[in-house]
């Protein structure tokens, strides 16, 4: 878990925010140990901007992994309190994720709090039949 976050960490440092100026982080890693890491890109067209951690999810998704190679998933920012993914990565993570997978947030002290997916989304829109 600690160089998960550690990852997390450090990459937010590549973050694309010439317009919010909140750097973001994200860590995915997987069963064969691969940490894929992810950045918040901005756009002036704001919805076009990407999350990190739907960056580092959706690259996992092309480099051949499923829900089921997730292990954990590590987020972090300069926040007072622990960063929480948005509603929209929120939901891709419901998707790409088992809903046990654990998520470990931190904030600008370091401090690591872990949920679950399912505790981040109690009542999930989880498939078409819902």
């Amino acid at each position: 878990m600690k160089l998960l976050v550690e990852k997390a960490q450090t990459i937010k440092e590549r973050a694309y925010v010439p317009y919010s100026h909140f750097p973001v982080g994200a860590a995915v890693l997987y069963k064969d140990d691969t940490i894929i890491q992810g950045v918040n890109v901005e756009n002036v067209s704001f919805g076009a901007t990407n999350c990190a951690e739907r960056t580092a999810l959706f690259t996992g998704i092309a480099n051949g992994y499923s829900k089921e190679d997730i292990v954990a998933i590590a987020v972090s920012a300069n926040t007072k309190d622990y960063i929480t993914p948005c509603s929209i990565c929120r939901q891709v993570m419901v998707e790409l994720c088992q809903a046990d997978t654990p998520i470990y947030l931190t904030n600008g002290n370091n401090d690591i709090k872990e949920v679950t997916v399912d505790e981040l989304v109690p009542y999930a829109f989880s498939t078409l039949d819902n």
